[in-house]
């Protein structure tokens, strides 16, 4: 039986035309539909749900493999690089996955309202995880999507759907981890601030320390911190930022291998192709020759342009 939300993903989808990422009048809320399952691509994630309507993906974080289906949403906590699939769509039956992005501001005005606010949860972990999207969740998706129909009503209705959504994470299952990764009151959220001035000069050389610093942390903790948080080393998060970035710049601005690394900030060409090869499985020149087929032959094009 197809949910009330997948029904409208699809006559949103169809009114478009063809599939990838469709944006939307909303800012911040985009829609993915895939009629086929499609390769294993790489993305630098920001705070966000992603909500599946129908068919099923994954993504993996560091080792960590989290399958996410229909009337489940992977929810984003921190600006991550991951590798993500669509393994379960076809046509008839294609996978649908509504997101939008996590305001965090908003998440600790309304953590200010409520009488009780959710307690941090103490444990560091993952800044992702697995949750059910269902009951007052489901029925905001819903709503949101409802009101692509009338753009005119945006401005007034979409903030408020976005507090209420805010509201039922806080207050649900998974209100601890929510709050660990929003509130300024969490130690997750020094971490956090060191990792935005790492992922703002990542073509630099960083000192572990100098991000220790920030985050008010002894080099060691912050280190164990950053590694749970990502389930990457500072310098692997730094590494991976450096790649997606290249790969973006040879696709997108046409760059040779060469000038892509030294604008990343490799000084040397032969080890960025190493560490290149490493992470995506060829080097550059391959790559990009497999890449530019995979993206004329599923139009994925939107999904680079998010990494």
């Amino acid at each position: 039986m197809v949910s009330p939300l997948a029904e409208a993903l699809l006559r949103y989808t169809e009114r478009q035309g063809g599939e990838s990422l469709f944006s939307t009048p909303i800012d911040g809320l985009a829609i993915m539909r895939s009629d086929h399952p499609k390769p294993a691509s790489h993305l630098l994630l920001r705070p966000a749900v992603c909500l599946v309507a129908q068919g099923a993906k994954w993504g993996s974080f560091g080792g960590n493999r989290l399958e996410y289906r229909a009337g489940q949403a992977l929810v984003i906590g921190v600006e991550t690089p991951s590798i993500g699939k669509v393994f379960e769509a076809r046509p008839g039956e294609p996978c649908l996955v509504l997101m939008f992005e996590l305001d965090f501001a908003i998440m600790r005005s309304v953590a200010e309202d409520l009488p009780t606010p959710p307690i941090p949860s103490g444990q560091a972990g993952l800044g992702v995880f697995v949750s059910n999207f269902d009951g007052p969740l489901a029925d905001c998706a819903l709503r949101l999507v409802r009101l692509l129909d009338t753009p005119q009503a945006i401005p007034a209705l979409h903030p408020g759907i976005i507090r209420e959504i805010c509201y039922w994470l806080l207050t649900g299952p998974h209100g601890g981890e929510i709050a660990r990764l929003a509130l300024r009151t969490s130690p997750s959220q020094h971490v956090i601030e060191a990792m935005h001035s790492l992922r703002g000069r990542f073509r630099e050389t960083v000192r572990i320390e100098d991000l220790a610093a920030i985050a008010h942390m002894s080099p060691s903790a912050f280190h164990r911190h950053f590694k749970a948080l990502t389930a990457s080393t500072p310098l692997q998060y730094q590494k991976q930022l450096r790649l997606l970035e290249a790969r973006r710049l040879m696709v997108s601005c046409g760059l040779n291998v060469e000038a892509a690394a030294f604008e990343v900030g490799y000084e040397s060409p032969s080890q960025f192709s190493r560490e290149y090869a490493r992470m995506f499985g060829a080097p550059p020149k391959r790559d990009l020759t497999r890449l530019r087929s995979t993206l004329e032959a599923y139009d994925d094009g939107q999904a680079l342009a998010a990494a």
